[in-house]
C-alpha cells in the first residue's frame, strides 16, 4: 500500500508543481496595471488567423514526425538539414516576399504557411529525431521492420509533450512573419496584448498554455 502510494505521489508532484507555475504565470498577467501613459482597448481577437495556424501546425504536426520517422536518428547530425535550419525567419520571409509574383497581389495566409514551415520544419525534424533512441546495434540487428517499429513507437510516446513543447516558441516566432507578410495572426495577437496590458486577454492565453501542458502529461508513471 506504500509502495503504491509512494508511486502515485511522484507521478502527481510534477502536475502539482507544474499548476504552481502555472498559476503564478495567471496571477501575474492577471495583476498586471493598465496602460501607463494612454489607455489601449483591447484589440479584437483575429479570428481568420485561426484556420492558417491550425492548418500550419496540422501540416508541421505530421511532416516533421514523418520525417524523423523516415531518417531515423541520424537526420540530427546531417549537414543540409543544419544548413536548412540556419536561416531564421525574417530570412525565410523577405526571400518569399523577394520571389513573390506581383501579379498575385500581397502575399496572404498561404504564402505565411509556406513561410512558417520553411523556418520551422527543418529545426522541428532535428529536434525529433535527437530525441529517437539509438539504434546500434538493436533494433538495426533485427531488422528495417523492427527499426520502424521502434521508430514509430518512440514518436509516438514523444508526439503530445514535442507539439505542448514547441507551440509557445512557433507562437511567438510567427511574429516576425505576420509583421513583414502583412497578415494579422496569433503571435501579433499576442504582442498587441502585452504592450497593451490586456490582462484578461493574456489571462485566457495563459490558461490555454496552462491546458495544453496538462494534455501532454503522461498518463503512467514514468520510470526514473
Amino acid at each position: 500500500m506504500r509502495a503504491d502510494r509512494g508511486r502515485v505521489g511522484a507521478t502527481w508532484n510534477p502536475v502539482v508543481w507544474g499548476l504552481v507555475v502555472w498559476g503564478l504565470a495567471l496571477a501575474l498577467a492577471w495583476s498586471l496595471p493598465g496602460a501607463l501613459w494612454r489607455p489601449v482597448a483591447p484589440p479584437p481577437f483575429p479570428l481568420q488567423a485561426l484556420l492558417p495556424a491550425g492548418l500550419a501546425v496540422l501540416a508541421l504536426a505530421v511532416a516533421a514526425p514523418l520525417a524523423a520517422w523516415l531518417g531515423g536518428p541520424g537526420l540530427a547530425v546531417r549537414r543540409p538539414l543544419a544548413l536548412l535550419e540556419a536561416p531564421p525567419d525574417l530570412l525565410w520571409a523577405g526571400l518569399l516576399l523577394a520571389l513573390w509574383p506581383a501579379a498575385w497581389g500581397p502575399p496572404g495566409s498561404g504564402a505565411w504557411i509556406l513561410a512558417f514551415l520553411a523556418a520551422a520544419l527543418p529545426s522541428e525534424v532535428r529536434w525529433l529525431s535527437h530525441a529517437l533512441p539509438g539504434e546500434r546495434p538493436f533494433p538495426e540487428a533485427w531488422g528495417a521492420q523492427a527499426v520502424r517499429r521502434v521508430r514509430w513507437l518512440a514518436l509516438r510516446r514523444l508526439w503530445g509533450r514535442w507539439l505542448a513543447a514547441r507551440l509557445p516558441l512557433w507562437l511567438t516566432a510567427t511574429l516576425v512573419l505576420e509583421r513583414m507578410l502583412g497578415v494579422p495572426g496569433l503571435g501579433a495577437d499576442w504582442l498587441a496584448r502585452v504592450s497593451g496590458r490586456d490582462r484578461a486577454g493574456l489571462a485566457i492565453w495563459v490558461a490555454a498554455l496552462t491546458i495544453l501542458w496538462l494534455l501532454a502529461r503522461p498518463l503512467e508513471p514514468e520510470t526514473p
